[in-house]
């Protein structure tokens, strides 16, 4: 069971606060204390499958060969969702079936290759149902904490060199659960997109590629205030209280619902407290406030659609 390269990743929405995060470290250590754990992170909002699922993406590809990505955010833990374990360009994923780790399968699965058959001898995809007890840590585990039970020690155990055919049963790959998200789309004016994913700053990253906007004239639309209000006597509320607050010295003042945002290549390519829209490092189309918090700025949450316009080129 020796393999030179042991290192695993966890991605949770356990958060700090609680035991839950040094708990998995703790088992992944009892199977084998040589193993390198790096949190790629556990502040993912509670639930957050599409968060969880566009860290992970991006994450992914930082990673030498053999690394085992360990992702728990399953709100369906307990119930008739799968454990699943895939093997995906030489590295591996472990977590529930819920949309969580398909993100970067989803090109390979939607594609005209027909792995549906002989997928085992598939170089891109295999996966696996952890449904083999001998390799989790209890043969009853909790209904509530599938991360400790079967995740932790599954990803531990293919860490160290068990061959991911023994931790259960072989799937078909197109079986996988896949997150309904919106997609981008062109239109006569330019793309329609959304947002999907807000970091810790506040950036709003949409569903654009930035390969789509590479080498053109564009700028960006968004409307303001496109989150719910849970209820009218809330909404009124906090109007209310808004109307009181000042803005801060500098910052964009809307004066209607929709805002044009300019393009740029940098943070600093506006003054401070002015929206600029950009390719992040993740090579999305992102929406940022330079010094500030564009999430807060706009008023606006996850699934907000937004327009790229393409100006014609001169």
């Amino acid at each position: 069971m020796n393999q030179d390269n042991k290192i695993i990743t966890l991605l949770t929405d356990f958060g700090l606060k609680d035991v839950y995060v040094g708990v998995i470290k703790g088992v992944i250590h009892q199977i084998n204390p040589e193993i390198n754990i790096i949190d790629l992170t556990h502040d993912i909002l509670p639930q957050n499958i599409a968060a969880g699922r566009f860290c992970l993406m991006n994450a992914y590809s930082y990673f030498p060969e053999k690394t085992v990505h360990i992702a728990v955010v399953d709100p369906g833990v307990g119930t008739q969702r799968r454990a699943i374990a895939i093997q995906f360009k030489n590295s591996y994923l472990v977590g529930p079936d819920n949309g969580l780790l398909t993100g970067l399968l989803e090109p390979f699965l939607t594609s005209k290759i027909d792995i549906n058959s002989n997928h085992l001898e598939s170089p891109e995809i295999i996966a696996i149902e952890l449904n083999n007890p001998q390799y989790w840590r209890t043969a009853q585990p909790s209904t509530t904490f599938h991360g400790r039970d079967i995740f932790a020690s599954v990803g531990a155990h293919l860490a160290s060199g068990v061959p991911l055919e023994q931790l259960g049963t072989p799937i078909d790959p197109k079986t996988l659960m896949k997150l309904s998200l919106p997609s981008y789309r062109f239109t006569d004016l330019g793309i329609e997109g959304s947002i999907q994913y807000i970091d810790g700053f506040g950036n709003l990253v949409t569903n654009i590629p930035g390969e789509a906007v590479a080498d053109k004239n564009w700028y960006l639309v968004i409307s303001k205030g496109q989150k719910k209000p849970k209820n009218k006597k809330h909404k009124q509320k906090k109007t209310k209280k808004n109307s009181k607050q000042k803005l801060k010295p500098k910052q964009q003042k809307f004066s209607s619902l929709s805002c044009l945002i300019p393009r740029g290549q940098t943070y600093g390519d506006v003054a401070l407290g002015q929206l600029v829209a950009l390719v992040g490092s993740h090579d999305w189309v992102e929406i940022a406030l330079n010094g500030g918090n564009a999430q807060q700025q706009l008023n606006i949450d996850w699934g907000a659609k937004i327009q790229v316009m393409i100006r014609n080129q001169s």
